[in-house]
């Protein structure tokens, strides 16, 4: 299984690596939503709009909402991971036969994709394929196994499939301390497009990446803050650091990563 799982995630390697520096927003949602379902319209206006904003879209590849969402972003901005299952399930129309399409024989060669290559979740209702990929996120940023990165929950107007989601976790995990109530934060559960939206792309108005170089934390930005807003995060972050946040150029150990390198940063 290890030797026939190590190609797939080579190609998929391969055909991420030509977009590395584009942002990335994953997508997820159920194969059984029919296109007459508001769901289906939201989700391809939403990846219509993440395409507007500068982002490419990955789907599951299928039908339902994967194929909302991909006709949303456009064959251009998609990316489709499909899956080998015992019955049928092709490509949709919109990344049928474009080289960014991928069929993985194992989900957790595709679930690794997913994660790995995106910047941010969306999830719209759905099975118990959407609810695994969505705790799978959520569980690898809050044990620190993955990159922090804005994660969407996104209901109709009027529906409550996420907002039950959210009651549980509030009544059920958080009452009985399974989680804190900073782990709620990981998320955010709306029905307003533009919300979601927003929710992605004002996490990256300024923020770019980090990297930990050994103990130090390197924050790369988009441009320099001016320096009453780095004495600020000092007087109110600098406990997580346990020293001084000093903007800065890379570091040396930061100079081979192609194409940041001019970018500012904060280290802690």
């Amino acid at each position: 299984r290890i030797s026939r799982a190590r190609p797939e995630m080579r190609r998929a390697t391969k055909v991420f690596e030509a977009y590395r520096h584009v942002r990335k927003v994953s997508a997820f949602g159920s194969a059984r939503t029919r296109p007459e379902e508001a769901a289906y319209t939201a989700a391809s206006e939403f990846a219509r709009r993440m395409a507007a904003a500068g982002y490419m879209v990955i789907t599951g590849g299928g039908d339902g909402i994967m194929a909302a969402a991909q006709h949303g972003a456009g064959r251009e901005s998609g990316f489709g991971l499909n899956i080998q299952l015992p019955f049928e399930q092709s490509a949709n129309a919109t990344i049928t036969g474009d080289p960014k399409l991928l069929t993985f024989k194992y989900f957790f060669t595709r679930k690794l994709s997913f994660v790995k290559e995106a910047d941010a979740f969306a999830a719209f209702a759905g099975g118990f394929g959407t609810i695994d990929e969505t705790f799978e996120a959520l569980t690898l940023i809050q044990t620190g196994k993955a990159t922090v990165m804005p994660i969407v929950l996104i209901d109709v107007p009027g529906g409550d499939y996420w907002q039950q989601v959210l009651y549980f976790c509030e009544k059920q995990l958080l009452a009985r301390r399974l989680i804190s109530e900073e782990d709620l934060r990981l998320f955010k559960v709306t029905s307003d497009l533009d919300e979601a939206v927003r929710e992605v792309t004002r996490f990256y108005k300024t923020f770019h990446s980090y990297r930990y170089v050994g103990r130090r934390l390197s924050i790369r930005l988009k441009w320099r803050l001016m320096a009453p807003a780095v004495a600020a995060l000092n007087d109110q972050f600098a406990d997580l650091f346990g020293g001084t946040l000093e903007q800065r150029s890379a570091l040396p150990e930061e100079a081979n990563e192609e194409g940041i390198l001019h970018l500012p940063r904060l280290v802690g």
